[in-house]
């Protein structure tokens, strides 16, 4: 006899990983959790799926990848290459990894046909801060996260105007796959990180010292002056606060001329 029941079709789930609620159930559900403790939860335990780690090894770095180091040491640490970083923070990057004993140094670089293309001379930075950013750090970041359902920063509040009252665990705005930000530091002071290097005895990237509270890529990373915001140093002259990683550049995809270059199955969320 001939089978005529209807044969259920497959369906490719192309729902968003995570929505605003479980952002906000998950700051509502460690309201009050020291950091290690989220930290072990939200690693160990799965709470976010596929999670990778961005860090800049910049300034204060060292305090989110110990923490994480004592959870889970093969977490993977995305680090961009931008081409433009200062040689110190590469080899800050080579000797706090073997410091803290990471198993998972990720590095992300551009395309080489994209930076031939658009930035053959190497100096976009100088007009076009946000098309340089865009080609180093927006796509191939963009690339490098499609394979991960959350990501963790060390980014804080105190940091700068643009960051104040930033959540423990909120949306990635950068496109629409419903991907979930967590900072685990965003309710940390200066003194809690300045505390934290030294009960750890955690080293210093050597750029600090000289000026620098705040690194980024050499060209557009300048010195501050005490008690001037610790990221007035970024961009300076500009009317940029962020790479475009965490906050969207102002067209939702950055530079009009690049969108050729976006990766499979990225949609800008604005």
């Amino acid at each position: 006899m001939r089978d005529t029941t209807t044969r259920k079709v497959d369906r490719i789930d192309s729902a968003p990983r995570f929505v605003e609620s479980d952002a906000i159930r998950l700051n509502n559900l460690f309201r009050g959790t020291d950091t290690h403790e989220m930290l072990q939860s939200v690693i160990r335990d799965g709470l976010v799926g596929d999670l990778a780690v961005v860090s800049s090894f910049g300034a204060e770095s060292a305090v989110l990848l110990h923490l994480i180091a004592q959870v889970d040491r093969a977490l993977p640490v995305l680090f961009l290459d931008t081409h433009k970083h200062f040689a110190e923070t590469l080899a800050y990057r080579d000797a706090l990894v073997a410091r803290l004993g990471l198993t998972n140094l990720v590095i992300i670089e551009p395309e080489a046909e994209a930076v031939a293309a658009k930035d053959g001379n190497g100096l976009r930075w100088s007009w076009d801060p946000d098309g340089c950013c865009e080609i180093r750090k927006v796509l191939p970041l963009a690339r490098a996260l499609a394979r991960f359902d959350a990501t963790l920063t060390g980014r804080k509040g105190f940091q700068s105007q643009t960051r104040a009252g930033l959540p423990r665990f909120e949306m990635d705005r950068s496109d629409t796959q419903g991907r979930l930000k967590v900072n685990p530091l965003a309710s940390w002071t200066g003194a809690d990180i300045e505390a934290y290097f030294e009960a750890h005895d955690l080293p210093r990237h050597p750029l600090v010292a000289l000026g620098y509270p705040s690194i980024g890529c050499a060209p557009c990373t300048s010195k501050v002056a005490p008690g001037e915001d610790p990221r007035s140093g970024r961009w300076k002259g500009w009317d940029k606060t962020e790479c475009g990683i965490h906050a969207p550049v102002s067209n939702g995809t950055g530079s009009s001329d690049s969108s050729d270059d976006l990766p499979p199955d990225y949609q800008p969320a604005f």
